[in-house]
């Protein structure tokens, strides 16, 4: 079950004071839990009982493992080469600070890619900054609520389009209809705001879900999250696109091209991070309230000079009966207006503090502003006559009615299409940080905790938009073939939320609870009703496709978790005395040694006598894997050491705190990676202590998990295979694994 936030309180409203999770870096390293730390420390005296016979002069070692860059600087045979000693600096005793060009790989082709990649997201951004990259409210506003008021250009019209099948005469139930979606809009946004104040931590529908329903329910609010996500920025671009195409039909055979360009900017943008992208995005949001509320303006003068008399509708010819099922269908249709309603309370975090105050004040105006532009547009649309066609869309019509002359129609179309384009931008900010809290959870692959150089969920973002732009060009671009796909997603997550907090209610009680479940669980029930009739009405034209995808999203994510609880329960230390489950045994004979064939320097290690040791152990977590790695490593005799890469210097000092409580039996060298790079920090390291001594062989000893399945690779990092091919090419370094297998 997803974990409960400490920031909650029977009910009642968090304390401005109080904690909340924040996304750090810090979040691929977990600590150890005090049964660990126990276990630790008697694992820890049986290794001084083993070495008590051994010599622990740390001052013996053959080398400064700080690359005794202040008392001896070395005379390098390669200006480069000196260069990785000048990538790190003293920042503490018995630890290092990787500069930003520590981060750049070795070889000149990798330095020209991450040069370009700078060049185009900027330069990377320290783990220190991130409370920097928070947003304050004018800024949150429009990136979260961008898909959220965006919908209006096309939820109204897909109301519409449904209705027009059984007639002209149909038309009328559009004002009812709108109104059951704006008390619809009303009590769900009231019920996420009760959402934030009870988790102020984010995670939204999926944590509350796990929370009060269960893990199985979270699991498929998050499945419908991700697929409204996914569906969000192909929906919106391919609306953007339209509203494009709309006002030039000559470029409607560029439709895709387009579309994915749109994509690739969303990408470059997102990827820089959380406060740039804020900057990019704001401005087109706050042009598109600005022109709606224009054309209402103009829409409802115009109106009122002829006594709000609503305009005939062409006639179109039924094509099938006016039914209760035609009037939910429309309902449902509508409903996909609130898509983004949910995005403030998975995006807490992100806020400046305090963080759910603002969160909340910036949902009341997000759905504030929904209710008032959607209602409006609704009405105006009524009082046009413009019925839905497949050559323009109904804001583009509305606009020529409305701006016969002048350049205002041209703006709203910009607008609007801006809007649209950009719309995808709130999947950006809530589905990466979505996967973030189910791989902290174990239920997706560990790398979406990674946080790249611009502090962005950089594989969370490049997962979206690869997944968006194969949806896009699977339907070509056309957005009534995507809506269909959409309200199943998200209405399942709302349903599940409002579900769950009604349980929080009831478990947690406190002041007034009645009327806060009550109004839950009306959301919930409405909710419902979108749900069922989408799932049904919509199945044949595409709705299957998400009813299949959710559960298949949830047993997925339940085989990944199975895998990682198999993962930790056989890396779990347990006292020595107590035999473990069948993990396997290190075989040592698996280790390998890459040598460079020719080279600067002579490799003449050609007799056991000729060969000097110096043994490093990477060490991330001090788990059972670990402790094999120390302990084989250990067992080739001194001289070896141990080093730990930081992403900032509270996990680097929770660390050393539990390797004191391990014994210290071997030295530990620390390095903060403030860029949060892994393996290009530790390449230069072991390149530089190999340029200080090159006559020793350096032997790197790495733990590796030998998986059942191919495609649980995918789920690790593949430390011991990226260090090989990076130092493949230094003579005298050693890669040595040692495998631990997972229960079969």
């Amino acid at each position: 079950m997803a974990r409960r936030g400490r920031g909650e309180q029977e009910g009642e409203q968090p304390s401005p004071d109080q904690p909340t999770v924040t996304l750090s870096p810090s979040a691929e390293f977990p600590g150890l839990g005090q049964d660990e730390l126990a276990v630790l420390r008697e694992v820890g005296q049986r290794w001084s009982a083993a070495m008590r016979d051994r010599p622990t002069d740390w001052d013996d070692l053959p080398l400064d493992p700080t690359l005794d860059r202040y008392r001896h600087p070395p005379t390098p045979s390669r200006f480069e080469r000196l260069a990785r000693i000048e990538m790190f600096k003293a920042d503490e005793p018995g630890q290092l600070l990787a500069t930003e060009s520590a981060t750049l790989p070795q070889n000149r082709a990798g330095q020209r890619l991450a040069r370009v990649r700078r060049a185009i997201l900027g330069p990377p951004l320290a783990s220190t900054a991130v409370l920097q990259e928070r947003m304050r409210k004018l800024i949150a506003l429009p990136v979260l609520s961008s898909d959220l008021l965006s919908s209006v250009a096309y939820g109204p019209e897909a109301l519409l389009a449904v209705l027009v099948l059984a007639g002209t005469g149909a038309l009328a139930l559009s004002l009812p209809l709108a109104g059951a979606l704006v008390l619809l809009m009303i009590v769900v946004g009231t019920s996420y705001r009760q959402t934030v104040r009870a988790y102020p931590h984010g995670a939204g529908s999926y944590l509350v879900a796990s929370d009060s329903l269960g893990p199985r329910f979270g699991l498929a609010a998050a499945a419908g999250l991700i697929l409204d996500y996914v569906l969000t920025v192909s929906v919106s671009v391919a609306a953007g696109i339209s509203a494009i195409t709309s006002a030039l039909p000559g470029l409607e055979p560029y439709t895709v091209p387009f579309g994915l360009l749109a994509i690739a900017v969303l990408l470059a943008g997102n990827l820089r991070g959380v406060r740039v992208a804020g900057n990019l995005f704001a401005a087109p949001t706050y042009v598109f309230i600005v022109a709606v509320v224009l054309l209402l303006v103009a829409g409802f003068a115009q109106a009122g000079m002829r006594g709000f008399e609503a305009l005939p509708p062409p006639p179109v010819t039924a094509v099938e009966g006016l039914t209760l099922l035609v009037v939910l269908r429309a309902f449902a249709s509508g409903a996909t207006s609130m898509t983004g309603i949910e995005a403030v309370s998975n995006a807490v975090p992100v806020f400046k503090p305090v963080e759910w105050r603002n969160a909340r004040t910036t949902l009341t105006w997000m759905v504030s502003l929904l209710v008032v532009l959607f209602a409006g547009l609704t009405l105006l649309i009524h009082l046009t006559g413009v019925v839905p066609r497949a050559d323009e869309t109904l804001i583009s019509q509305v606009a020529r009615h409305t701006f016969r002359t002048g350049p205002w129609y041209g703006i709203i179309q910009a607008a609007t299409a801006m809007i649209l384009l950009l719309a995808a931008n709130t999947a950006y900010q809530d589905f990466p940080r979505l996967l973030f809290f189910l791989a902290r959870d174990d239920y997706a692959p560990r790398r979406f905790l990674h946080m790249g150089d611009r502090l962005a969920f950089s594989n969370g973002i490049i997962v979206l938009s690869v997944t968006a732009a194969i949806i896009f060009l699977a339907f070509g671009g056309l957005t009534q073939s995507l809506i269909p796909l959409y309200a199943v997603g998200v209405f399942l997550a709302f349903t599940l939320s409002q579900a769950g907090m009604v349980v929080h209610w009831r478990r947690h009680r406190g002041r007034n609870w009645h009327w806060r479940a009550a109004l839950n669980g009306l959301g919930s029930a409405l909710c419902a009703i979108v749900l069922v009739t989408a799932a049904v009405t919509k199945f044949g034209e595409g709705a299957w496709v998400t009813v299949l995808a959710i559960p298949l999203l949830v047993l997925l994510a339940s085989r990944i978790r199975r895998h990682y609880d198999r993962m930790h329960r056989a890396l779990a230390l347990r006292p020595p005395s107590v035999p473990g489950p069948d993990v396997g045994r290190p075989v040592l004979a698996g280790g390998s040694r890459d040598r460079a064939v020719g080279g600067d320097d002579q490799e003449s290690e050609e007799s056991p006598q000729d060969v000097r040791h110096l043994v490093v152990v990477p060490v991330a977590r001090l788990n059972l894997a670990a402790l094999r790695a120390l302990a084989y490593a250990a067992s080739l005799g001194p001289p070896v050491f141990a080093v730990h890469l930081s992403p900032e210097q509270e996990e680097a000092d929770r660390f050393r705190e539990e390797w004191r409580i391990w014994g210290d039996h071997l030295r530990l060298e620390t390095i903060i990676s403030p860029y949060r790079a892994v393996t290009a920090p530790l390449v230069q390291y072991l390149d530089a202590l190999h340029m200080l001594r090159p006559d020793m062989v350096l032997t790197v000893v790495v733990p590796e998990l030998m998986v059942r399945h191919p495609w649980h690779r995918l789920l690790h990092t593949p430390i011991d295979q990226r260090l090989r091919r990076a130092l493949r090419g230094l003579p005298g370094v050693v890669i040595t694994s040692v495998p631990v297998h997972l229960n079969r």
